[in-house]
């Protein structure tokens, strides 16, 4: 059991009934309200649940139904949530309908370099630059990026691009 649904009109007493319930038992509630409905997201291990468990929700008032969700993404889901999920960056919208392009180099080597990519790729139609500062290796030897200063150059190419 991983949500529960409840219909038009569940009362707040009858959700925290539920979300003190699964407390309880060691969940974390996760509530979104609809128009129509509210859907309680189960967080935690959802699979030790017996059909027994997730019946005695089903039963509680006004839960409509129990859907039980094995996808590890069950808060990106459209089960849990119908409406698209969008952030806004800088005037760019990621998300709902339209596609946005992220490019750059792997790792962050010199300014002029990142700089040269940048506009490159903002010619090309990419929105965002990306670009690794810190780049973690099995060997301490190898190239480990070049972290806050890496951090520093990817701040002056979007003061000088616009492209966050």
């Amino acid at each position: 059991m991983d949500i529960i649904v409840l219909g038009p009109g569940a009362t707040d007493k009858k959700i925290q009934r539920i979300v003190r319930k699964l407390e309880d038992k060691g969940f974390t509630a996760n509530i979104s309200r609809g128009t129509e409905r509210t859907v309680i997201g189960v967080i935690g291990d959802t699979s030790k649940i017996t059909d027994e468990e997730s019946s005695t929700f089903e039963s509680m008032p006004g839960v409509e139904k129990v859907l039980r969700i094995i996808q590890p993404y069950k808060l990106a889901s459209r089960s849990f949530k119908s409406e698209d999920t969008t952030i806004k960056i800088n005037g760019h919208v990621i998300g709902g309908r339209k596609i946005q392009v992220i490019a750059g180099p792997c790792a962050v080597e010199n300014l002029p370099t990142l700089l040269k990519t940048a506009k490159e790729v903002k010619k090309a139609g990419a929105a965002f630059i990306r670009g690794g500062a810190y780049k973690p290796r099995t060997s301490p030897y190898s190239f480990q990026g070049l972290g806050e200063e890496g951090l520093r150059y990817l701040a002056e190419v979007k003061k000088q691009t616009g492209m966050p």
